[in-house]
């Protein structure tokens, strides 16, 4: 349960790596959605489907309790284009480069790319926490395969071409005041009332 009281949805795809368990020559791993976890994603991220979804990455230790994950998450999902409505596949081919630290370290690291940024230099990525001694490789590829989704498809060639009305002529700034001076005047005059 979040802190407002609304249920949120898990992480359609775990694959946890204990960073007690990495050696110190790293490792690498080759990981591949099935079926259910390809549901999954599609439906937390609101995708029509998501046809294939592989991740690869090494894993390396840093010096201090930090890690870097390099690799790539590839996969092909199933879009509506917002041109034609027309159901569209997708490839995706999104290269991944993330530092994780433990906890502790985390408000340290955030102020020293506060203090990049504020230069000239290239400004690093801020670094991922570790949760409970894992890094979880499915969340991993699950977030770079949602930030790699355009949220707005388009089938090739596909062009919005906005409908075009002829205008009409009555429909103009003075169309009222011409049409209160068409009205013709009515003759004769009133007698007030009680009299």
């Amino acid at each position: 349960m979040s802190k407002t009281g609304t249920t949120e949805k898990p992480d359609p795809w775990r694959v946890p790596v204990a960073v007690a368990q990495i050696p110190e020559t790293g490792l690498h791993r080759d990981i591949e959605a099935d079926q259910a976890i390809r549901n999954a994603v599609a439906d937390v991220g609101g995708l029509r489907e998501v046809l294939s979804a592989q991740a690869s990455f090494d894993v390396t230790p840093k010096s201090g309790g930090r890690f870097h994950v390099a690799g790539h998450v590839r996969a092909r999902i199933g879009q509506t284009c917002v041109v034609t409505l027309e159901e569209i596949e997708t490839d995706i081919d999104e290269p991944i480069d993330l530092t994780f630290a433990p906890p502790e370290q985390i408000p340290q690291m955030a102020a020293l790319v506060d203090e990049a940024e504020a230069s000239d230099e290239e400004t690093p990525d801020p670094p991922e926490p570790i949760e409970n001694g894992i890094i979880d490789l499915g969340r991993v590829a699950t977030d770079a395969l949602y930030l790699a989704v355009d949220p707005y498809p388009r089938k090739p060639g596909a062009v919005f071409e906005p409908v075009v009305e002829a205008a009409d002529p009555e429909d103009h700034p003075f169309a009222a005041l011409k049409a209160l001076k068409a009205e013709p005047k009515k003759s004769g005059t009133r007698k007030p009332k009680g009299k």
